[in-house]
Order: C-alpha cells, then structure tokens, then sequence
C-alpha cells in the first residue's frame, strides 16, 4: 500500500495518525509511530488535501473530482459525500467543534457543509479561485484566501460577509488562523502577510511563492513553505509577531506543497515519491527512508530515432530504458540540435543527454520551446515566477542569455514561431514577444476563463491553447477561434502537427482528443488509459503523436487521411 503519484496533501492526529492525499486518487492513513499504512480509500480525481477533525473521528479529503469527502477514522468508512461544487476542490477545513466542513473550490465559491453532506451555505464574493480556507477559533467565523489577491471573513451562521483586506493584487494561496484571530497568508511574492484587526504586516521570509504555512497545535510555532525549495520555522509572539528560528532546505524528494506538525518536534511533508518525510527540528534531521521513487512520466520527446521520457522521480529514458538520473521532478521535454532541455520542481534547467547543470532559477520549471534568432538556435523555458529564462547556443553548448518577464504569474506554456513567442500563463493570461527585440507585442488578460495549461505553434504564425475552461483557441494575432472540445475534465496538454493541420490534446483523466484544423472537427476521441496524460508531442510519420502519462506508460495516436488509425 503506497502512493503512485505525488502526495499534494498531508495531516496529523496527534502522534497517532498521519494522513496522505495524493494525485493517484488515493488517500492513505498511516501510522505515525511505525511508518506504515493502515487503510486506504480513493477519489475519482486528483486528491488535494486533508485534514483530521479536533475530535479524531474523522477525516475530511479535497479533491478535483468536484466532491469533498467525510471517512471515519480509523477505518476511513465513508460516512458523506460533499456535492454541490462546479470545480476542483482545493481545501477543507473542519469547525473546533467537528459539527461543520468548510471548502474552498476553484469555482470561486466556498461551502459550508454539516457531517451528513447537506450543504448548509454556498459563499460567494470571490472573483477568482478560493485556494485556502480557515476557520476562527469560535467557529463562527470562515476566513478565506483567494486568487483575485483577497483574504476574506465570513460569517459562517449566515453566510454573509463580513470582512475583506486588499493584498494588492498578489495572489495568496494559503493561510493559517491562530487562536487569537491574528490570520497568516503566504502570498506569491514571498512573503508572510500578518494581519491583525484587518492591517496587514509584511514579513519577508521566501526568495519564492510561499505554498504553505501551517501553525503547531499550540499556536507558538508556524511553518512557512516556498518553491525556493526551503521550509523556515518561525515563533509566535504574544502579539501574533514572528521571529525565524530554524531553516532547512528541502530534501529533492519533498513537494513544497504541504506540511503538518507531528508531536512536540517533528513536521511531515507531501513527497513526489511513494509516503510522506519527516523532519526533526530539534536535531535538524530529516527522514526519507523507504520512500520510493514515482514510476510516472511527465514528459515525452523524440530525438535521433529515440523515444525519450521523464517524470516525478528525475530518471531520464530512452526507449524504455533508464539512462540517466537528473535528480529533480521534470516537468518538459525539449529537444535541440542534440540537446534534450529539461527541468522541474528544484528550478534546475539541465540538458538531459549530458547531465550538465545549465541554470539555476528560484522557483520551478514548467515548460520550454525553440527558436531561431540571428540564425542561432535559442530555447526559453517558462518558470513559475512568470520569467521566460532563454538560453543560446554557442560552440555546441546551451548558455544562459537572459530572463525576458513574461507573465506577472506562473507561465504554464510556451510556443514559438518565427518571429514570436507565444505564451499562457496560471491567469488564463497571453502574451506575445518579438523573437528580434525580445518586446512585448501584445497581452490579452482573459484569453481563457481558467488557467491556461499549454500551448503550441500552428505554422506559419499563428497558435493554439488549451485550458482548465475546457476550451481549444486558436490564436491569429490577438483574435482567436474558440473550439469546444469534447472533454468534461481539465485539459493538460497540447501539441500540433508539423503542417498545423492537426491539433492533439490530453486530459487529466486519460482521454485523448485530435482536432482537424481545416473542417473543424474532433476526429479522434480516445481513452488509453485511466491515469492522466502528461504530455503529447509530434512523433515521426505523418500525423503521428506519442502521448506519456502519468502512470509511466506511452501511447501513440496515428490520424491519417482517412481519420485516425
């Protein structure tokens, strides 16, 4: 009994328990003082996060199935479903007095739930998706932390509310609530945002977006999570003040996503591998023993008449055969010349085929595209803090040249032409660059309705992108075409035939979908596998494409002139 993907969420029951929720569906208990797994029970989806009750005698699980779910502890029976929720779930939160569930959800609403699963309010006001909830210690009141740059109280007897504090703009995505009502939020820029009696107080503390923070069960200590790949740990003050006492990086098996407090000196943490980590920070010691490595791919490449992958677990393959270990979860692919450019969650950029260390950025990677400039082959790689990091190649090496700004949030995709760059951002964002001037050319803020997940290059010059709104544009300058698609789940990734004729798409959810660009069809609608696709990229032969997924296998989709094959 193990995890297959990587563990997004993780929680604690005093030192008894420790529970896992995962992206393979699955959410585990285990016991805390052994190591070992217990039960198991699954979503439908993706599993965000969880949480125990105060009492113990539940645990409450978030997923992007749309539900939120109630499982009795320890035998994780299921005693509710939570419905009523139009998109992922990205949190609960359960009252000090285990009668009521709070969720927070990427369809901008939150809910408040009884333990029977009737929806007692649906909480609206947010502008963009609600990423963290909380409640007060009374219990009579819900704070929230959102993507249109808000945190908001609510009233959580009426549903009203009651209370609302500008961070400017920038994004939170989670937040922590001490028992004296001083609220905590980690916001993108790096920050901590302490804010008592409605004033916020920023306190530098990450070089990156801060993904977690999470009070001890006193409330005198509080972890701080960043994509700067550290964890700091911080006292509380009488006043809600913070002072850092202890910093560690983060082992390259642990995701930055999620911790939990064990005890009197420990805290666990969501790993990309089979069970979680611990670390004790009174002895500065962490614990990865028994953690296996995830088999799954998140990217797929031909070069040189190879099939070349890589996943959660940084092994680079080459036709099925493990070649080279990078050490980091990669998130692309990109061949050049005979480069293979890759990189992942420790923001490292390698070339896969040497091993070389090319850059060394402060957040994650998530996507890369060529081009040519003056004639010289060049790459730029999308990072989490919205840079485009381009590299040029010289005397048969990749050479960091410079950081353009793209987006002002992650970039998720990537394209080029020959004279553009193209790209989308967490937002739903667009943006165009001169390839020459490295200018921007153009931005549409609301190219898609969600997060747009990709991109490619139709030739000549024009685009493609897909999104969470289940919607393929294709771009012709700033003007696009919106082509429904055929799927009910997020869309994950895009590629287009070499002649632009055919665009091929996966989902979360393991369904493949090939669109015809001249009669404006969906010709091929497929479902390889029930794990989702990673990534799908142009393979050699006409109308071929290889998809990964994420439960390391690959699939080819071949769509000729009769249709798809």
């Amino acid at each position: 009994m193990k995890h297959t993907g990587p563990i997004s969420g993780v929680a604690t029951l005093g030192e008894d328990f420790v529970a896992t929720a995962g992206y393979d569906n699955q959410v585990i208990l285990w016991d805390a003082g052994t190591g070992d797994p217990l039960h198991r029970v699954f979503h439908d989806h993706l599993a965000n996060q969880c949480t125990f009750s105060p009492s113990g005698g539940f645990l409450a699980t978030a997923s992007s199935d749309y539900t939120a779910r109630i499982w009795d502890v320890p035998s994780l029976r299921l005693r509710a479903v939570l419905n009523g929720h139009d998109d992922d779930i990205e949190m609960v939160a359960v009252s000090p007095d285990s009668t009521r569930v709070a969720t927070c959800s990427r369809d901008h609403t939150v809910g408040v739930y009884d333990l029977d699963g009737r929806r007692l309010h649906r909480l609206r006001g947010h502008e963009a998706d609600v990423i963290s909830v909380a409640w007060d210690a009374g219990g009579v009141k819900l704070i929230t932390s959102s993507d249109d740059g808000t945190v908001r109280s609510w009233d959580a007897v009426d549903g009203l509310e009651i209370g609302r504090v500008e961070l400017d703009g920038v994004e939170t995505d989670t937040i922590a609530v001490s028992d004296r009502g001083v609220i905590y939020a980690g916001n993108d820029e790096g920050e901590i945002v302490v804010i008592r009696d409605g004033a916020p107080d920023r306190v530098p503390a990450h070089r990156a977006g801060v993904k977690r923070v999470m009070l001890s069960g006193s409330g005198n200590l509080l972890a701080s999570l960043s994509y700067d790949r550290t964890l700091m740990l911080w006292s509380v003050g009488a006043a809600g003040e913070l002072t850092r006492f202890a910093t560690s990086d983060l082992p390259p098996i642990v995701w930055p996503r999620s911790c939990a407090f064990l005890g009197r000196s420990k805290v666990v943490f969501g790993t990309f591998g089979s069970k979680y980590a611990t670390y004790d920070y009174v002895t500065d010691g962490w614990d990865v023993s028994g953690i296996e490595a995830p088999s799954g791919f998140n990217a797929v490449a031909h070069l040189d008449g190879s099939v070349y992958a890589i996943g959660d677990a940084g092994a680079l393959h080459r036709d099925g055969v493990a070649v080279r270990d990078l050490g980091s979860l990669c998130n692309f692919l990109l061949p050049l010349d005979r480069h293979l450019v890759t990189g992942g969650q420790l923001g490292i950029c390698f070339d896969a085929m040497t091993g070389e260390r090319l850059y060394q950025h402060n957040s994650p990677l998530n996507c890369a595209a060529a081009f040519e400039r003056d004639g010289v082959s060049h790459v730029v790689v999308g990072a989490y803090t919205g840079e485009g990091i381009v590299f040029r190649q010289e005397e048969g090496r990749l050479v960091h040249l410079r950081n353009l700004r793209l987006h002002d949030n992650a970039v998720k995709g990537v394209a080029a032409s020959a004279d553009t760059i193209f790209s989308v951002c967490a937002t739903g964002a667009a943006a165009w660059h001169r390839i020459d001037d490295f200018s921007r050319v153009a931005q549409v803020e609301d190219a898609h309705d969600k997060i747009a997940n990709g991109c490619a290059t139709l030739p000549p010059n024009r685009f493609a992108s897909i999104s969470r709104d289940l919607r393929l544009r294709i771009w012709d300058g700033q003007r696009s075409r919106i082509c429904t698609t055929p799927s009910h789940n997020s869309i994950k990734c895009i590629a287009a035939s070499r002649d632009g004729r055919y665009i091929a798409c996966g989902t979360y959810v393991g369904v493949i979908m090939v669109f015809d660009v001249h009669t404006g069809q969906w010709t091929h609608v497929s479902r390889p596998v029930a794990s989702g696709i990673s990534c799908i990229t142009v393979a050699p032969g006409e109308g071929t494409f290889t998809a990964s997924s994420y439960d390391g296998k690959l699939h080819t989709v071949r769509v000729g002139q009769g249709g798809p094959a």
